[in-house]
């Protein structure tokens, strides 16, 4: 009987370890649940909380219209990048009217490009930050401004080197996984002669320095910026001279996005205080800017100062006018519209003018794809200094306003 007793003791005792041990394995099962149920919905949000790339910007509707502010160009020549020689590539036949294009397909919006965006290691600003170690500017200016992604800009008409310099921006980024941000700046008559007058010396000329910029671009992602001031300031034109332009804009388009299809394209927009947006859309149609064949869509502000809700709103009009695919966005140059544009239309090198939002892919704006810094703060505007040279005071002034 002891024994048998003992027996069933034990067996009990037996019992309520296994009990214990699927207890413990059941609770434990429930907090992997509960974890995972909490990493996914964090997975849902970027670092700032907003939803990712792969939900997509929430839509937002366009705010009023402001008064527009007296209508004053851009002005802009940043100098470029230094690299080796390149090989040439041939050239191609200008048209004088564009070429027609196919029926536009239909695509839903999306943001501009996944990704973060590229900060070039051979800038004017970080060379000055390289060697300014013990300049009471140096913080402020390396931290605020020298930290952050900007846009490379070709404004110096080298058909021999043009492809090399493009391609070592584009794999830069390609080797980084990040976007880099490149600017085509030299339409022939570009700045109607003002502060950054220059450019190819014809436009048979500049269709073929486009055909090697075209080369460098890679495969991976990339902005194009396409010619700032292009299409805003041709009133300066003649109609046949305009009709000209616009046609090799078209053309640069579709060879841009033809030697890449992964490029995204932009076009010249102004900014909201210079062209009515039905004037603008319209010079934007003949020069290629609602074509998916030749365009993304639309840039503006670049250079200038006007706030980031003006060029919200305006970019907005601007592609209702235009027409063209759903997918068509704008990119905003907020590099320097933290105070908005000065009330006298002051655009060179202004005083109290301080730094925009920084650049992002993730607007939360519909049909904004991004905010770029196009014109680096302290760069010139052609008054405190050549254009496109970098100006210590000017940048401290911009990051410490």
């Amino acid at each position: 009987m002891a024994g048998s007793r003992a027996q069933r003791l034990a067996a009990r005792r037996a019992v309520r370890r296994r009990a214990a041990r699927r207890g413990a394995m059941v609770v434990a099962a429930s907090l992997v649940v509960v974890a995972g149920a909490v990493a996914g919905a964090l997975a849902a949000f970027d670092d700032g909380g907003r939803a990712s790339d792969e939900a997509g910007p929430p839509e937002v509707s366009a705010s009023p219209r402001p008064a527009p502010l007296p209508a004053v160009p851009t002005r802009s020549a940043p100098a470029t990048t230094a690299s080796a020689p390149l090989s040439p590539s041939p050239s191609a036949r200008r048209t004088t009217t564009p070429t027609p294009s196919k029926p536009a397909k239909k695509r839903e919006h999306r943001t501009a490009v996944a990704g973060r965006l590229y900060r070039h290691p051979d800038s004017q600003v970080l060379e000055w930050v390289r060697s300014h170690s013990r300049d009471p500017r140096h913080a402020v200016i390396a931290s605020r401004i020298a930290e952050q992604p900007a846009a490379v800009w070709f404004a110096d008409y080298a058909p021999d080197t043009v492809t090399a310099r493009v391609a070592a921006v584009t794999s830069g980024g390609a080797a980084l996984g990040r976007v880099p941000v490149v600017v085509p700046y030299t339409i022939p008559g570009r700045d109607c002669g003002g502060h950054s007058q220059g450019g190819a010396p014809g436009l048979d000329a500049y269709d073929a320095w486009i055909d090697r910029f075209a080369a460098g671009l890679g495969s991976d992602e990339v902005i194009v910026v396409l010619e700032p001031d292009s299409v805003a300031q041709a009133e300066c034109l003649s109609a046949g001279e305009r009709a000209d332009r616009f046609a090799s804009l078209a053309r640069a388009g579709r060879v841009l996005k033809g030697a890449n299809p992964r490029a995204r394209v932009y076009y010249d927009a102004g900014h909201s205080g210079w062209n009515a947006p039905g004037k603008q859309a319209a010079w934007l149609r003949q020069a290629g800017a609602a074509s998916p064949e030749s365009s993304d869509g639309i840039f503006s502000n670049v250079s200038n100062f006007h706030t980031t809700a003006d060029e919200v709103a305006y970019d907005r009009r601007v592609l209702d006018v235009l027409g063209g695919p759903a997918g068509l966005g704008a990119v905003i140059d907020t590099s320097r519209n933290g105070n908005g544009a000065p009330a006298d239309g002051e655009w060179c090198d202004p005083a109290g003018r301080k730094l925009g939002r920084t650049p992002t892919l993730n607007t939360g704006e519909a049909r904004i794809d991004a905010y770029l810094w196009v014109k680096l703060p302290g760069e010139s505007d052609g008054c405190k200094g050549r254009p496109g040279t970098f100006t210590a005071s000017y940048a401290y002034d911009l990051a410490s306003s």
